[in-house]
């Protein structure tokens, strides 16, 4: 689709059941197709990052059987791929391409990934300098330090402490966690150098590695040790596991009550997630929504202040950059400046998201301020400052752009957002589900 005019809205209100988690499905389904037994995955999110780990383990030689109702039955490999040879396309899934790459290099065979012309931008290097240190072998294709990569069969031996960086991206750090104990014949330490980003998301790979019978200690907040393994089999299946809605996707939903009065409730998070970006609610709160919330649901009812406006703030986003963006254009309906300190990490996403931003926000009429790991936003000084790009909103093929820029069709004017089937990464029907909650 080339591109959909919605707005100018009024009102949000209603309930939306959310889907899986992007981040929950695709580690779930790597852990399930390495143990033994057979695992069903109820509520596994069916989007274009979910089919790519899909389609990679059956070309792995996994069955891999999609049933009705968000079901998914794998049939494990007791940490051994049955093929050994393979060339796989991972699209623009970082949540799939690195931690498979962990996989892959425990494995003695030969691989390569590549992906979509934005994953060869992406960065890869800590990982596989982790990777090396344990005795992986792992060439890069084209540019150093970015994928495609070749993957060959190398003698794998831990025979020190395995270092990453945490500051890029927690999937390198998520992606040896899961990998290692495939080769643990002692314990092995994990060290972060520097600051690790998004750290909740290591609790969601260290609460699922523990439904698959493998426990990490964490003696420090740098420091991950691995257990030695006990027997050939390292994963054992749970036998069926249930993936918690998306909570980053709930942050468009959430931010909607607080716009558009509300109350709008999601369905399939609350107080007892394992998200971060649950978070989310905390930082809607400080900005003085009125949130309720429930172990499965959240609900946001309009705001505080008796002015109808939301508040700016000032916030660390380190604990939720991908929510964060939804807080960028929240601060169009808020007063005085909103400050998102500590995302780095957006420049190296599915697009240079700080850059994207900026520039879409100042299409509406925003006071913008970008920096390399802040944004600042303030919202046009009055309706009439509010811009009608003729152009549209540009997406960048972000499913999040176009997600969190709907929010802005509550100004005075309509809105046009450019390639909204973008969406189809992590949230297929997000635009049905959006039509259902605005008036």
């Amino acid at each position: 689709m080339p591109g959909i005019k919605i707005g100018p809205f009024k009102r949000a209100q209603g309930s939306i059941v959310l889907p899986g988690s992007k981040s929950i499905s695709n580690r779930a389904l790597l852990l399930a197709a390495l143990s033994t037994g057979t695992t069903t995955l109820k509520n596994l999110l069916d989007a274009d990052d979910t089919q790519v780990m899909r389609n990679a383990l059956r070309k792995l030689g996994l069955t891999v059987t999609d049933q009705p109702n968000k079901i998914c039955v794998i049939e494990g490999c007791g940490g051994k791929f049955p093929i050994q040879d393979a060339d796989l396309f991972m699209g623009n899934a970082g949540t799939a391409i690195r931690p498979l790459t962990a996989a892959l290099a425990m494995q003695g065979g030969n691989y390569r990934l590549s992906g979509v012309p934005r994953m060869h931008e992406r960065p890869i290097r800590d990982l596989v300098d982790g990777l090396r240190q344990v005795g992986a072998k792992i060439d890069y294709e084209l540019q150093e330090g970015y994928p495609p990569i070749k993957i060959s069969g190398a003698d794998i031996q831990i025979k020190d402490v395995v270092r990453v960086r945490g500051d890029v991206s927690s999937q390198f750090l998520t992606a040896l966690l899961m990998a290692l104990p495939l080769v643990a014949t002692q314990s092995v330490k994990i060290e972060v150098i520097g600051e690790l980003i998004s750290r909740p998301y290591i609790e969601i790979t260290l609460k699922l590695m523990s439904r698959f019978g493998v426990k990490v200690a964490c003696p420090d907040a740098q420091s991950f040790i691995i257990p030695a393994k006990t027997s050939e089999v390292v994963y054992q299946s749970p036998g069926t596991l249930s993936v918690e809605g998306d909570a980053s996707s709930a942050s468009y939903f959430l931010a909607l009550g607080a716009i558009g009065g509300g109350p709008v409730r999601v369905l399939g998070v609350g107080s007892d997630s394992i998200q971060g970006d649950v978070a989310f609610a905390d930082a809607l709160a400080l900005m003085g929504a009125k949130i309720d919330a429930g172990e499965d649901w959240i609900e946001v009812t309009g705001v505080k202040n008796s002015n109808g406006k939301l508040n700016g703030i000032t916030m660390d986003c380190t604990e939720i950059p991908d929510a964060a963006m939804t807080l960028a254009v929240a601060a169009l309906f808020a007063e005085g400046p909103t400050r998102l300190n500590n995302i780095a990490s957006w420049r190296v996403k599915e697009t240079d998201r700080i850059a994207a931003m900026a520039k879409e926000l100042k299409k509406l009429g925003a006071i913008v301020e970008e920096g390399p790991d802040y944004i600042v936003v303030q919202a046009p000084h009055a309706p009439a400052d509010w811009k009608s790009p003729s152009e549209g909103i540009d997406t960048y093929d972000d499913h999040r752009v176009a997600m969190c820029f709907s929010l802005a069709a509550f100004g005075p004017n309509a809105l046009q957002i450019n390639d909204p089937d973008c969406v189809a990464k992590t949230f297929p029907t997000y635009f049905a589900e959006f039509a259902k909650v605005v008036s």
